[in-house]
């Protein structure tokens, strides 16, 4: 008989199936948004590029959404790319680095898998040793997970449960550090946003999308930003969004397909910054149970919206979060016309 999981752990991270808006959902040319904000979801995540010419900051632009990359190295072998998300609790391998590493799963190693749109009891291996930067974890199970939201990537860096570690994301300059917090205090010509960590070192800022408030998690795992139920009808009882909007379906890491209704909001006052042209994916996701944001209106802002930035940088120590973007002008206020669809 199969025993019950050691281990929950949850993944923020969503890919979407193709899909495009229709022009109705959009004012007229005349007066209107930029034909390049008018969002067309790719059908797949982006393949990430060779080893010789690898990103590790990517930014969000017009055809593909910004990935962020860090080498690790598993069990004193690597470097391995992982992608970096603050929507997860811990972190997971590919089915190819396992491979690499002559990792194979025991049949009763399991662990129950939260993702955006439901759960699964999953494999996992040992690892002996992992390390990003100044982060070393030592004698921890990966699950194995393979999914579109891998990107070709070898694994999911999960930085929620960081506890000392800062990370900085430099888009402009492809670079990304993750160091020892050491109380570094705030970035250089960056502007800093409250912020506040929750369930599972989750980070949360307020926002304010049009004129209805809500909570935000940061997720650098998820493509796409999603919006829960409560924000979808707090927007359409002020008309801020259309009410018949275009349904897609919503793939997680886990296998489990939902399905979201896709509209434009209103511009997103994230801090001093301006999130404006977003397209959001609006549904009664698994995830917002488990996060408790279903009563409230909620956000996942995805790296559709966080890759538009010139830089962003985590403070897990003191849960700070900063920005920087190319539209800043002295006094801080960003706008950033999110046209990457």
């Amino acid at each position: 008989m199969r025993g019950a999981p050691f281990l929950t752990v949850w993944l923020g991270g969503i890919w979407l199936a193709a899909v495009a808006l229709p022009a109705a959902a959009f004012p007229p040319a005349t007066g209107g948004w930029p034909e390049l904000a008018r969002p067309q979801f790719p059908p797949s995540a982006p393949a990430l590029p060779s080893p010789d010419t690898a990103l590790f900051a990517s930014r969000t632009q017009l055809d593909q959404i910004g990935r962020i990359i860090v080498p690790v190295m598993l069990n004193g072998q690597g470097p391995f790319r992982f992608i970096v998300d603050t929507g997860a609790s811990h972190s997971t391998i590919s089915p190819r680095a396992a491979a690499a590493l002559g990792l194979v799963p025991p049949a009763d190693a399991l662990v129950a898998v939260n993702g955006i749109t439901g759960t699964d009891e999953l494999p996992a291996v040992p690892i002996e040793r992992l390390q990003a930067g100044d982060l070393v974890i030592q004698n921890t199970r990966l699950p194995v997970i393979s999914a579109p939201m891998l990107a070709n990537s070898d694994g999911i860096l999960g930085a929620a449960g960081l506890t000392n570690e800062r990370i900085l994301v430099d888009f402009l300059h492809d670079r990304v550090l993750i160091t020892r917090s050491h109380g570094a205090g705030a970035v250089a010509d960056f502007v800093r946003i409250p912020a506040r960590r929750v369930r599972g070192g989750l980070i949360m800022v307020r926002v304010l999308i049009g004129r209805v408030a809500a909570n935000a998690v940061i997720d650098t795992g998820s493509e796409r930003t999603l919006g829960n139920l409560a924000l979808r009808d707090a927007l359409h009882a002020r008309g801020a969004v259309d009410t018949i909007a275009l349904t897609t379906p919503v793939y997680g890491a886990t296998s489990q397909v939902s399905t979201g209704e896709v509209a434009i909001a209103p511009v997103i006052a994230l801090g001093p910054a301006r999130l404006a042209h977003l397209a959001v994916v609006f549904g009664g996701f698994h995830i917002f149970k488990l996060w408790n944001l279903e009563r409230e209106p909620a956000l996942i802002l995805g790296m559709d919206a966080l890759g538009t930035l010139e830089g962003l940088s985590i403070d897990f120590a003191s849960g700070d979060l900063y920005v920087r973007s190319p539209d800043m002008d002295n006094s801080g206020v960003i706008v950033s016309h999110n046209t990457a669809y």
